[in-house]
């Protein structure tokens, strides 16, 4: 599926809205209001700004800069933008973020980011390449996304889909999904969760309950699941209730553009 200003469906109607545009709307309409959400910057911080200017005004937002229930009237470009301290209830100190909020089991949704994926749900934002120490690319690295995977009561992961994203498994795990599979997280000591939900320009992913690789579920509109699978590293298993994301409504779209376009 293109990424352009305008695609075609499958149905062969026009659509007015790109990949990313209903990759983020997407993302968004899984935020439920109310919940305390750990906000990654980029497409993360896209969707669940548009989710509280939408269907959760009641969402708050957590950065890791130590921000609390933050609302933006533009994108930021990092945790460190000062809009985000400006319109936030509280400013604290980023230990105390992790030490009283985060690891105590007080965030419900960490909603991260990702360079590669694997088939369950383990993050690289670290090196791509199999040598760290002279890797093909070197990538901003972990942040706090491991302390997020680790003890948000679960994790969304928003990232778009293609082979080199998606891979069989990541050259680096920055940040643990469900490790080698169902079981490991439980093993390692980590409280929450994990990844329940990887949002992509293509569709939706989510953990299969009995293994926990990662299953598409949803198809985006003009996309086919032979599209999907082409960009997935891994023979990609299917849903047998495969569902379709419904497409973005006019009060959607008029959000996110109308923040984008105050982000420039």
């Amino acid at each position: 599926m293109s990424g352009a200003a305008s695609t075609t469906a499958a149905s062969g109607a026009q659509q007015d809205y790109t990949s990313d545009e209903m990759m983020s709307v997407a993302a968004a309409r899984a935020l439920e209001n109310g919940k305390r959400c750990f906000v990654g910057i980029g497409l993360p911080s896209t969707a669940a700004n548009v989710a509280r200017r939408t269907h959760a005004p009641d969402l708050v937002l957590i950065y890791e800069s130590g921000t609390l229930g933050s609302k933006p009237d533009v994108l930021p470009s990092s945790i460190g933008d000062g809009v985000l301290a400006e319109t936030a209830d509280a400013v604290i100190g980023v230990p105390e973020v992790f030490n009283y909020w985060l690891q105590p089991g007080r965030i419900d949704v960490g909603f991260l980011g990702a360079a590669q994926l694997d088939r369950f749900g383990n993050i690289n934002t670290t090196v791509i390449g199999d040598d760290y120490t002279d890797p093909k690319v070197r990538l901003p690295g972990a942040g706090g996304a491991p302390e997020i995977a680790a003890s948000c009561h679960e994790v969304f992961v928003v990232v778009r889909q293609s082979a080199r994203s998606f891979v069989e498994k990541v050259d680096f795990v920055t940040s643990v999904g469900h490790g080698s599979g169902k079981g490991d997280r439980e093993r390692l000591g980590l409280p929450g969760a994990g990844p329940t939900l990887v949002i992509t320009d293509l569709g939706v992913l989510r953990p299969d309950p009995e293994t926990s690789e990662l299953v598409l579920t949803q198809l985006h509109p003009g996309v086919e699941v032979e599209d999907v699978r082409a960009a997935t590293g891994w023979d990609l298993k299917i849903s047998p209730e495969l569902a379709r994301t419904d497409a973005p409504t006019a009060a959607e779209l008029s959000t996110l553009r109308t923040l984008k376009e105050a982000s420039r």
